[in-house]
């Protein structure tokens, strides 16, 4: 992965910000079919687990292990390009939101295909980045920052052997605050605390955040942003992107 140690620094508030989003969760259930066993790559706390089969997480950082509930499934620390398990071990290995921290893309790819018949991903298309009117007008750094480590999907589906790519809108009340999720909530990039949870704003410097920051926070009180976005106001979901992936 991409560094297990920046996840030392940047996720130690993940099980507040980054919690499960039901309609994403439903999703990726709905992907998992019938499988009976899971290996979860680059499984951080513990989001989208399912609680009704036998799971397996791998997860490089100790401070995002450490934040896993008592209840949740064993985890291994290790990493996506070499996973400690077997061939065909497991039917089906899930990788969510984790693609484009990885330092192998397709070595990682290789791994999910090994130890499991089947792979959910769920990630976004980085060429969108500046669909997001925060990351267009604010922080283009962090679209940047995005479009330079995160595959394009055809390419990850081409090294998966082929899949289906199906589109996930994001809810305007997105409980997972990924950079996306508070796409109706512009309010919520103010927090420093929002922001800390999602890793492109988080690994920026603060010459490339807080400028943004300093004129959306003038933007929304001045009553500019409400002038030019105000009709996303009345939208229940957006599609930013994201998308989920099943192959095999």
């Amino acid at each position: 992965m991409r560094g297990p140690s920046a996840y030392e620094t940047i996720g130690r508030a993940y099980t507040v910000r980054r919690r499960p989003d039901p309609s994403i969760a439903r999703r990726i259930r709905a992907a998992l079919g019938d499988a009976a066993t899971v290996i979860n790559v680059g499984a951080g706390a513990g989001s989208y687990e399912p609680d009704d089969r036998t799971v397996v997480a791998v997860e490089p950082s100790m401070v995002m292990l450490s934040q896993r509930p008592v209840a949740a499934a064993p985890a291994a620390r290790a990493v996506d390009e070499a996973l400690p398990f077997p061939d065909d071990f497991f039917d089906v290995a899930t990788a969510l939101l984790t693609v484009h921290h990885w330092s192998d893309v397709e070595r990682g790819l290789a791994e999910l295909r090994r130890v499991a018949g089947r792979q959910v991903v769920f990630g976004f298309d980085p060429s969108r980045q500046l669909d997001l009117w925060f990351t267009a007008e604010y922080v283009p750094a962090s679209a940047a920052m995005e479009e330079g480590r995160a595959p394009a999907v055809d390419e990850l589906a081409e090294r998966l052997g082929g899949a289906t790519v199906a589109p996930v809108p994001i809810p305007h009340d997105c409980s997972d605050g990924f950079l996306g999720a508070y796409w109706r909530r512009p309010e919520a990039y103010l927090d420093p605390d929002v922001r800390a949870s999602i890793s492109s704003l988080a690994q920026l410097d603060l010459s490339d955040v807080e400028p943004g920051i300093e004129r959306l926070a003038g933007d929304l009180e001045s009553g500019a942003w409400h002038e030019h976005h105000g009709a996303l106001l009345e939208l229940d979901e957006l599609d930013l992107g994201y998308w989920l992936l099943v192959a095999g």
